[in-house]
């Protein structure tokens, strides 16, 4: 593919980089931080506790920890492999499989529309950060922004209307009414109430409409943290992974910081032990594991945590050097990932705990996920802590560095992928690449910080983070192991990190052939089956938003059978001819650099005399396409 001679240097490649024309990660550590920053995200701090509680506490750890050795290890070491071994982005890896090419190209649309609503998740971070810059906090009681139904506590109303000298409903204040007369028990009923952190989430951060079809105008104090948000993602991927690479110095390691601060303070708190109790369960509930729904949300949390399929795997993996031992470094950001996941909990259930003691109620009324537990119970929770600035600065500031983190993988994804589709042409303008892409999807998500914003955020969350994962993660599978070949795959993974005894490869083969698919096959047709269409509390969305939704999915996979087809008609030769030549590798397949295709060469003459066949011509690309036949 490419020698390795001196050529004039681009600021995103380094002087040092084993690979001159993409350039490489400077260290180690900034790769494995880059990669821990990728997978670890908003959903290990607000989906997992929700989960582990809901499903039996400690015991879904049973479950999850199966799930993360049969599906995410095993995805998560073949995207990096995949990635490492040609140094390619998530549609250039495809060159060893032309026909599945259209499965990278689905991945880059996935990134880019989760992208476009991710960061106006980290605008929502930044909005509450800087609004936290104030004591006492703003939604720590009901302000001048709160309308009548804001309440501290829970309050009553006699439901008596037709006494003499009531016309309607009283709120009843200490059980007395008008002229000091008791409110019959009987006839006190609760009414609903909305807190104060609610009311502020809805009426002031997003000014929320009553649904999708009132879309209403920008919430403008929205679309400058929305454009904040770009510019420092922007800033920090103009020199590419040279410059996140120092960035997630500090992003990738604050939340764990923040995290282990408010465990300290958390677990001082007056009712933090029942919050943790009902984080893990104190008697963990076994039973639960006999509930199909159990195992189902134990696989969907692992795939979607490690973030595998979306590409950024692969993107970020194509800039180690060759020999790089991917192995050790797919296990240790698995591990590191689901530990942060549990650790998450324990932060933040100590400090619900807390919550609900003030409240005087179960820990099951104040545990939300999602945005509810974000941007409502925790807000919520840090107002009655002492110093609750220091700590709600600390907590959204620690959600915005998680999101810039995933972030950057996100776009580095696009940026890769134009690299490689067009390396002349953009071999010098990264930076360009970088700002221009941040440029368009702060355009198109302008939309998301509307009024309707928190729908049209809620309804990409839920289509395009769906379904279409599960099918590329499926066909990637499929495409290596069936097509390209188990045996092939696993040769080239031993070029990189030596050779392994068959022992070692006898987990990943039973992972990789059928056990990892049959799981995802599984979820795929579980989630159909149990499809509900999407809402944001009590509002339901129109027919016509869940057909929009629809049609995303439509939109990213359309293109694997398109791309499939149009490299068939490009192939040449008779029907067969083609769909032999679109299910093989192109010409020149392999490591990137001429160094390691010769190492490749050596290997092939030991195996032509090893087995006593005649030696070819002198041809690398000869020698390396018959081995990987083998």
């Amino acid at each position: 593919m490419k020698k390795l001679t001196a050529s004039t240097q681009d600021s995103h490649v380094g002087s040092k980089d084993e690979n001159i024309d993409r350039g490489n990660w400077t260290n180690k550590r900034e790769y494995m931080l880059s990669m821990i920053g990728y997978a670890v995200g908003l959903g290990n701090v607000w989906r997992f506790p929700y989960l582990a509680y809901k499903n039996g506490g400690g015991a879904f750890l049973i479950p999850y920890v199966i799930m993360l050795a049969v599906a995410g290890i095993p995805l998560f070491f073949l995207e990096s492999s995949f990635g490492q071994f040609c140094s390619q982005g998530p549609v250039n890896v495809w060159r060893a499989l032309p026909i599945f090419q259209g499965v990278g190209v689905a991945m880059v649309l996935v990134s880019t529309l989760v992208g476009i609503y991710y960061n106006v998740i980290i605008a929502y971070s930044l909005y509450y950060m800087f609004a936290s810059f104030q004591s006492p906090l703003p939604w720590s009681d009901c302000f001048y922004w709160s309308n009548s139904n804001c309440s501290l506590t829970p309050r009553e109303v006699c439901n008596i209307t037709l006494a003499a000298n009531w016309s309607e409903p009283v709120i009843a204040a200490n059980m007395t009414l008008w002229e000091n007369e008791t409110c019959p028990m009987e006839n006190l009923i609760s009414i609903p109430v909305q807190s104060p952190s609610e009311q502020y989430w809805d009426l002031v951060a997003l000014q929320r409409s009553s649904g999708l079809d009132e879309t209403g105008p920008v919430v403008w104090h929205l679309a400058l943290c929305l454009l904040l948000g770009w510019l420092l993602i922007a800033a920090a991927l103009y020199k590419g992974i040279k410059s996140s690479g120092k960035v997630v110095y500090f992003t990738a390691t604050f939340p764990y910081v923040v995290l282990l601060i408010l465990l300290i303070r958390g677990v001082t708190l007056e009712g933090a032990r029942d919050g943790i109790e009902f984080y893990i369960g104190s008697q963990s509930n076994l039973t639960k594991l006999g509930e199909a729904e159990v195992w189902r949300d134990a696989a969907t949390q692992i795939f979607y945590s490690l973030s595998v399929a979306w590409g950024g795997v692969t993107a970020l993996s194509s800039y180690n050097k060759f020999h790089n031992n991917v192995f050790k470094d797919a296990l240790t950001v698995c591990l590191t990932n689901c530990g942060t996941s549990v650790f998450a909990g324990f932060a933040i259930f100590s400090i619900l705990g807390h919550m609900a003691h003030v409240y005087g109620k179960p820990v099951s009324e104040v545990a939300q996920a999602g945005f509810g537990l974000a941007f409502i119970a925790y807000p919520d929770a840090l107002s009655k802590l002492p110093i609750s600035p220091l700590w709600s600065i600390l907590f959204f500031f620690m959600l915005l560095t998680l999101g810039l983190d995933s972030q950057f993988a996100g776009i580095e994804v696009i940026s890769t992928c134009l690299q490689d589709a067009f390396p002349e042409r953009f071999k010098s303008k990264r930076s360009i690449i970088s700002v221009g892409t941040c440029a368009i999807l702060f355009l198109l998500g302008l939309p998301c910080v509307t009024q309707a914003g928190i729908y049209w955020v809620t309804l990409m969350d839920q289509f395009c983070a769906g379904f279409v994962l599960l099918i590329a993660a499926l066909l990637e599978l499929v495409g290596v192991f069936y097509f390209y070949g188990g045996n092939r795959f696993i040769k080239d993974i031993e070029m990189m990190i030596g050779t392994r005894s068959s022992l070692f490869w006898l987990w990943w083969r039973a992972c990789w052939f059928f056990i990892t698919p049959a799981v995802i096959t599984v979820i795929l047709v579980w989630s159909l089956l149990t499809f509900r269409p999407p809402s944001y509390g009590t509002v339901q969305y129109p027919v016509w938003g869940v057909a929009l939704g629809w049609c995303m999915i439509a939109f990213c996979l359309i293109w694997i059978p398109l791309v499939a087809i149009w490299k068939i008609l490009c192939a040449q030769g008779n029907p067969w001819q083609r769909m032999c030549a679109v299910c093989s590798p192109v010409e020149g397949w392999g490591p990137y650099l001429e160094v390691h295709r010769q190492e490749r060469y050596a290997d092939g003459q030991r195996y032509y005399r090893k087995n006593s066949l005649h030696l070819p011509d002198n041809n690398v690309n000869h020698i390396s396409n018959h081995l990987t036949r083998l």
